[in-house]
């Protein structure tokens, strides 16, 4: 009999699929966010579980499902998930890094640059019929070419903002991570190793790549934000939580620093209603890994962690690799 399990979001029509050759599997073809109530239902009888970052997996989901043994996250970030508590229940969790870190890289220079040079207030404006005549300072925005880059959180997805702006706009780049790049890294990157004081107090432009954990939480607030140029645009693409959100929308509304690109929200897919208020914010959402061949990328290696480990006791990418076997 072939194990059972659940794909707890809709996915590509190949994917449920493959996973079907191996499995006896229950989709979600309707998309639907199910209730924690919900979700252990549909997990009974489960080996594995195939989800996303709306998915979550906690010490109360794990002990009303016995018998799973694996969740596979479609996601590079696992936030949704209680490693500890897997870890404790014998159940591995498993992510998936690399495949979009190029791709993310793309879309986190992309809402850099929509953010310095006021591309949503500027369509705004058009599409309301406003614009009639050119004008010298009309929705003149920040330079980005020879400007100061900084990022906090230099992974992979950092190095590759990194590299996008040094080697293409010609930036000097700033950054700030928990340990400091090896010199090899950091000549590839053309980035320099800085305190969080100087990379916030330095940066024209600051892009935030940090995972986030309890430890994250806020990481950039109020303080943070005072300490930042009044001309300095933020972008966060890491996740909801990061930046404070309601002290971001005050500080675009009073101007404490120039414009900010989201593309991740505290509470998402909710956002704050300040920030909506505000015409100095680019918005998107949570969309940086969002091209057909990274997702079907992202689904694949869902998928191969599900196969590998439920028919072999193998995993490409686990995050709490003790509970494999032996």
């Amino acid at each position: 009999m072939k194990p059972k399990v659940l794909i707890a979001r809709a996915v590509f029509p190949e994917t449920i699929a493959r996973l079907s050759l191996h499995f006896e599997v229950e989709s979600n073809p309707d998309d639907t966010i199910w209730t924690k109530a919900q979700l252990i239902q549909k997990l009974q009888g489960k080996a594995g579980a195939f989800t996303t970052g709306s998915e979550r997996i906690d010490a109360e989901v794990l002990a009303a499902c016995p018998q799973l043994k694996i969740v596979a996250n479609m996601a590079v970030g696992y936030n949704n998930f209680d490693v500890d508590a897997m870890t404790a229940a014998g159940v591995l969790g498993t992510n998936a890094p690399d495949v979009l870190t190029e791709t993310t890289a793309d879309f986190g220079f992309a809402l850099l640059m929509a953010t310095a040079r006021r591309v949503t207030e500027s369509e705004h404006y058009l599409r309301a019929g406003l614009w009639t005549k050119w004008s010298y300072d009309m929705f003149a925005g920040a330079e980005v070419h020879g400007r100061t880059l900084g990022i906090l959180g230099m992974g992979r997805i950092g190095q590759g903002i990194a590299r996008r702006g040094a080697h293409g706009f010609g930036m000097n780049v700033i950054y700030h991570n928990r340990s400091q790049l090896s010199p090899a890294l950091e000549a590839a990157c053309k980035a320099r190793y800085v305190s969080k004081e100087e990379l916030l107090g330095s940066a024209d432009h600051l892009v935030l790549v940090v995972p986030y954990s309890a430890a994250s939480h806020h990481t950039v607030g109020a303080a943070e934000l005072a300490r930042m140029k009044p001309t300095a645009t933020l972008v966060n693409i890491a996740r909801g939580g990061i930046v404070d959100d309601a002290a971001l929308a005050v500080a675009l509304r009073d101007k404490r620093i120039a414009a900010a690109g989201l593309d991740v929200f505290e509470g998402e897919p909710k956002v704050h209603p300040d920030l909506l208020t505000v015409p100095n914010v680019v918005l998107t959402p949570h969309i940086a890994s969002a091209t057909i061949p990274t997702r079907r990328a992202m689904a694949n290696l869902a998928a191969d962690n599900l196969i590998g480990f439920l028919t072999e006791g193998k995993a490409l990418t686990p995050l709490n690799p003790q509970v494999l076997p032996g």
